[in-house]
């Protein structure tokens, strides 16, 4: 082992970039080295991408943070519930309950709700509880692609890998992904589990309130459960049906069917 190791330390010596003096030139070694780092991060991130347009994503960063955290708590179960299905077998009603709750511009933006954004930094800069502008799009990148810390890195990236998947793939798609890995409890990921975990029932049979019911535990799934809902949480179901009222009860992802009335949030 160790003299493989020199071995490659001297072919790496020996293929450093040099100026006609014979010195080593790490101006160029290093320039030469970013633009290797630079199209390996664009041929793997864009690589993955187009894989995960056609192929279910296995796990994900979340999944994985998630265990370790269940594993250190000993109130908590170890627990990693999901099952992988398609767009078919996921109820039009909770696809439709997911964007009215968290995203009712969905199927017109292409990735980033600036009018939202725009909301939540005035909104943000008056009240001490913050309020959020992710969109579907940015949620399912962020899911997918990254860790769940909040840094500026993150974010930047979150905005890179949006830009990715409007490009690449589908809403339909987007949406598929969205409903297969979002977490709907500690440990209960994807609109399958979900379904099985809270209402003993496949994903495909779910009704209009349990459908708002879900939806309305996205934002804070770790405190919230349609086990045992909350008043709150009964509040924000009934105005999430009320949402699907103004979109007729269906969503329509290939000529676009959203709202101008004015119940949006």
């Amino acid at each position: 082992m160790l003299n493989w190791i020199k071995r490659k330390l001297r072919a790496w010596y020996r293929d450093l970039p040099r100026t006609e003096a014979g010195d080593i030139s790490w101006m160029r070694y290093f320039r030469r080295l970013v633009i290797r780092l630079t199209l390996w991060f664009f041929g793997l991130t864009i690589g993955t991408t187009v894989l995960y347009r056609f192929l279910p994503v296995p796990y994900t960063p979340l999944m994985i943070s998630r265990l370790f955290q269940q594993a250190g708590d000993a109130e908590r179960s170890v627990r990693l519930e999901k099952d992988w299905v398609s767009i078919d077998e996921i109820s039009p009603h909770l696809q439709l309950a997911v964007v009215c709750s968290e995203d009712q511009e969905f199927l017109e933006h292409e990735g980033f709700d600036f009018n939202a954004i725009k909301k939540a930094y005035k909104y943000n800069q008056t009240h001490k509880k913050k309020r959020g502008a992710s969109t579907i799009s940015q949620q399912t990148a962020k899911n997918v692609f990254l860790w769940e810390t909040r840094s500026w890195l993150r974010k930047g990236l979150e905005v890179y890998f949006t830009f990715l998947i409007e490009i690449i793939w589908s809403k339909e798609r987007i949406m598929e992904v969205y409903l297969n890995v979002i977490e709907f409890g500690d440990g209960v990921y994807g609109a399958e589990a979900a379904a099985q975990h809270f209402y003993k029932k496949s994903a495909k049979e779910l009704n209009r309130p349990e459908a708002a019911m879900l939806a309305g535990v996205l934002p804070s799934p770790l405190r919230l459960t349609p086990s045992n809902p909350t008043p709150d949480l009964k509040t924000k179901q009934q105005w999430i049906m009320r949402q699907m009222r103004y979109w007729k009860g269906q969503i329509d992802y290939e000529d676009p069917n959203t709202p101008t009335t004015p119940g949006k949030k």
